[in-house]
């Protein structure tokens, strides 16, 4: 038997099924390059030594995904496949709703057909909106503020309406934090299409020379320096939680949500200066005006994350700022 990972060569897909891959299971990648590239299954062989098998497979396209389903055995699905930009959400609402709840629809239909219940799916902490206060709960109020965090939203509410109907479902939603990172190796990282517009993405671009500053987007926040505080989580601590989830989800039936981030806040002016550490000189940056909707700080509890999958991030933003810089210099063109 074996589990099926959709987005599997994108940033955090990858690195998943490297940890997959590890932890002795079988797996099976499908993806269509939107925003990734042919030669990450090189680089998860090259790591694990196996290479995964693969399809070229657009979740929106039924029959190709009813293929993979009737030519494999699969247990369990864990699903990254959909677009991720907020700025470019807000420019493309159709195109998002389309891929990431459409698409999502069209797998969850035929997941259903070839009766497999299991499912981890890939959600964001976008859908807690702006949250009165921190460290943020999973029971707290959910909402959004871009078409981006309501795709999320709206697969969260059709997967727990899934649960409530079949008994035989079991499914379990992760809200990430903010991803930040690289394997270890410097094989595998993440590598935004056109100008990021993440923070530490976009420090990496200084660094690596293809920008001149990085944009501090405010200085009066009532934080300890003035600037923003979130909660980065090494993307390999990351993937592990799912390694985590998906022992959870192939063992306890019904619908949940759990957090993953690593309960600490870091402020921008902070990874700035990690990433300095990390890279051995000064990086320019520039105080620029708040963004409409960002607030002062927002991190996660994470408590429910050890009571229920026994899992806590492990790595500091050092560690996380060390090998984002590793990869960059290693990959400066990208993968």
């Amino acid at each position: 038997m074996s589990i099926l990972v959709t987005g599997g060569t994108g940033y955090i897909g990858s690195h998943t099924c490297v940890e997959l891959i590890n932890a002795g299971y079988d797996i099976i990648i499908i993806d269509n390059f939107y925003n990734s590239n042919i030669r990450v299954l090189d680089r998860i062989e090259k790591i694990t030594n196996i290479r995964p098998k693969f399809y070229e497979v657009d979740i929106l396209d039924k029959d190709s995904l009813d293929k993979v389903f009737k030519e494999n055995d699969i247990q369990a699905v864990i699903h990254f496949a959909g677009y991720k930009a907020v700025g470019e959400s807000v420019e493309k609402p159709l195109a998002y709703y389309h891929n990431n709840v459409t698409g999502s629809l069209t797998l969850y239909e035929v997941m259903k057909e070839y009766n497999c219940n299991t499912l981890v799916f890939s959600s964001s902490a976008t859908v807690y909106g702006s949250p009165k206060s921190c460290p943020i709960y999973e029971d707290f109020p959910v909402s959004t503020t871009n078409p981006y965090g309501s795709t999320k939203l709206v697969n969260e509410i059709i997967l727990e309406d899934l649960c409530k109907c079949d008994e035989n479902m079991s499914i379990l939603s992760l809200r990430y934090f903010n991803p930040i990172g690289a394997h270890e190796s410097g094989l595998i990282g993440e590598v935004p299409n056109g100008i990021p517009n993440n923070l530490v993405p976009y420090i990496a671009r200084v660094a690596n020379k293809q920008s001149e500053y990085v944009r501090v987007f405010g200085n009066d926040y009532p934080t300890r320096d003035g600037t923003g505080i979130r909660d980065y989580i090494h993307v390999v601590d990351l993937a592990k939680g799912h390694i985590a989830a998906l022992k959870y989800v192939l063992e306890h039936k019904g619908y949940d949500k759990i957090n993953l981030g690593t309960g600490n806040g870091y402020t921008v002016l902070e990874v700035i200066k990690a990433y300095e550490e990390a890279c051995g000189f000064e990086l320019a940056y520039e105080i620029q005006g708040r963004r409409s909707g960002d607030i002062a700080e927002c991190y996660a509890s994470t408590k429910k994350a050890k009571e229920l999958l026994d899992w806590e991030a492990k790595y500091d933003i050092k560690k996380m700022c060390q090998d984002s810089w590793n990869f960059t210099k290693m990959n400066p063109d990208g993968i």
